[in-house]
């Protein structure tokens, strides 16, 4: 006879995926499926979320995709109310869209760079929890998942908005996770560390190496799934006494000092 009271399943589940057209949110989306949720995937390019919509597809999942620009608030609630009216409700909101832009604090683009870095990083965030808060509210349970990075747990040099905007989430996610507590809805945060998508694409297989070995425990770059399955983790039915968390995946980088 099973003791176990609480499920882990997210089956049956609607869950929407910022940034779904690859890296982290590409397997993100995967994974749910997998998991058997309905998953609506967001993205600002449209041939990539085409793509990983069929793929899903193929693979049996319930899926469907949005093109959308998260720096556009007006469009972000009509988003929204389309994922609703196609799938019924919201369950589970990851924003996990992601941008970087380095830039020098006195260079003539920098206010260019801060400004769309934290509308897409920051800004956007709060505008898809306040557009999907009605429905969260009238589910079984909500769970938000916002992907921030080890980078607003620390810093590299050109990159303060970048820093800044991802170390704003990790507070975004403190204050909600207080504030929704009550209403059984949990707002965690993941900080992912050196992972292979499209941002660290341009990093030669040689620096990473040098890189992972120099900084991290484990002494190697993550695969987005890695992130993903950490993701699935926060959104679980049974994970509801975990809220206003920020959790390094990051193979021991924060931790380790030699």
């Amino acid at each position: 006879m099973s003791l176990s009271r609480l499920s882990r399943s997210i089956e049956g589940k609607v869950a929407i995926v910022t940034g779904a057209a690859s890296g982290m949110g590409r397997a993100t989306a995967h994974l749910f499926g997998d998991e058997g949720a309905k998953v609506a995937l967001l993205d600002i390019d449209s041939e990539k979320l085409e793509s990983v919509v069929s793929e899903m597809l193929e693979a049996g999942h319930e899926a469907r995709g949005w093109l959308l620009d998260l720096s556009d608030r007006q469009a972000i609630q009509g988003v929204v109310d389309e994922i609703v009216g196609h799938f019924g409700g919201v369950d589970i909101l990851i924003n996990n869209a992601g941008i970087s832009i380095p830039s020098p604090v006195d260079s003539e683009d920098y206010m260019t760079a801060w400004d769309k870095v934290v509308a897409v990083l920051l800004t956007a965030q709060v505008m898809m929890i306040r557009s999907v808060l009605p429905h969260l509210r009238s589910a079984d349970f909500g769970r938000i998942v916002n992907i921030a990075s080890t980078e607003g747990l620390g810093a590299t040099r050109y990159g303060s908005p970048y820093t800044a905007a991802k170390t704003g989430v990790i507070g975004l996610t403190r204050s909600l996770a207080v504030e929704l507590g009550r209403e059984a809805i949990t707002v965690n945060c993941i900080c992912p560390g050196p992972i292979n998508t499209g941002m660290t694409a341009g990093i030669s297989e040689e620096s990473k190496v040098v890189f992972a070995k120099r900084r991290t425990a484990i002494g190697r770059y993550a695969e987005p799934e890695e992130v993903a399955h950490a993701t699935l983790s926060l959104v679980l039915p049974a994970m509801q006494y975990v809220t206003g968390v920020t959790l390094p995946v990051d193979g021991g980088l924060t931790i380790k000092n030699a």
